[in-house]
């Protein structure tokens, strides 16, 4: 992938030619470059996706090795108990499996979509599924604290992609054997379900902390080990995930100690209350 400041480069380079293609056309030359910038989100998001493929594609081979070792052993041996037992292993595994085909599906499919009651506390489950091989490889423990919230409308695939970015963020944040601690609850006083993902790695420094949500701005060198992150792109699109949802995002965060977002999502009658932006 290219590092941050090349992609600068090019949008800085994309403007240049815009003026040349369509001169004294202000209106023409913005809408062409918004566009363009939209494609390079795109293509970004498909990236993404790519890169959870490569994840994905090892948990496959496992699930399949599983199907076949478990069919062998209910072919060879003729009593029901051990056959059921086959059976009920190759029905998990199959049923996994269908599930992430399902998951990476629904992050493939392009824009928000339409918005329909959704609940929160299923979308971070189906997020971790996604992540649970990769959070087992770097130690990452998982804690999670959710009580029970009302419905709230949204896409399933952008806010599993919201789920991933913050998840995998706070994952590099930490690097390795540290703990991720995922909150959902309801908040009766705004009429909101409020997520928060906090890790304790490595914080974010206070004059970086307004920059954070910019397009193509980056404290990373490039991907990591895992394939991901320094694009300067992940937290722009949660940004505009949340804004499609009527969200509202804090950021806390300590050098050190470590960094929390908090996301506050109306409840589905309240959403539908409010007029789209």
């Amino acid at each position: 992938m290219q590092s941050s400041e090349n992609r600068k480069s090019v949008l800085s380079d994309v403007h240049s030619y815009a003026s040349g293609v369509v001169p004294g056309d202000r209106s023409a030359q913005d809408r062409w470059i918004a566009e363009l910038e939209e494609r390079l989100v795109q293509s970004e998001r498909l990236a993404s996706v790519g890169e959870l493929t490569s994840t994905t594609t090892h948990e496959f081979n496992n699930l399949l090795m599983t199907i076949l070792n478990y069919a062998k052993l209910g072919l060879r041996h003729k009593d029901e108990a051990t056959r059921e037992k086959a059976l009920s292993r190759i029905l998990d595994a199959a049923n996994r499996g269908a599930k992430i085909t399902s998951l990476v599906l629904g992050l493939a499919r392009t824009g928000p979509g339409n918005l329909d009651p959704i609940d929160l506390v299923a979308i971070v489950e189906d997020a971790l599924v996604l992540l649970e091989k990769e959070l087992q490889k770097y130690r990452i423990d998982v804690q999670k604290e959710f009580t029970s919230v009302p419905l709230i409308l949204g896409s399933a695939g952008q806010l599993q992609r919201l789920l991933l970015n913050l998840i995998t963020n706070a994952r590099q944040a930490i690097k390795e054997n540290g703990t991720i601690r995922i909150l959902v609850k309801h908040e009766p006083k705004t009429d909101s379900v409020v997520l928060t993902v906090r890790d304790n790695g490595s914080g974010i420094p206070k004059e970086v902390l307004p920059k954070i949500f910019d397009r193509f701005f980056t404290t990373k060198s490039g991907p990591d080990a895992s394939g991901k992150g320094g694009t300067g792109l992940g937290l722009t699109a949660c940004k505009q995930i949340i804004d499609d949802h009527r969200g509202r995002i804090r950021v806390e965060s300590t050098v050190g100690k470590g960094t929390a977002f908090s996301i506050r999502f109306p409840v589905a009658n309240a959403a539908r209350a409010t007029p789209a932006a």
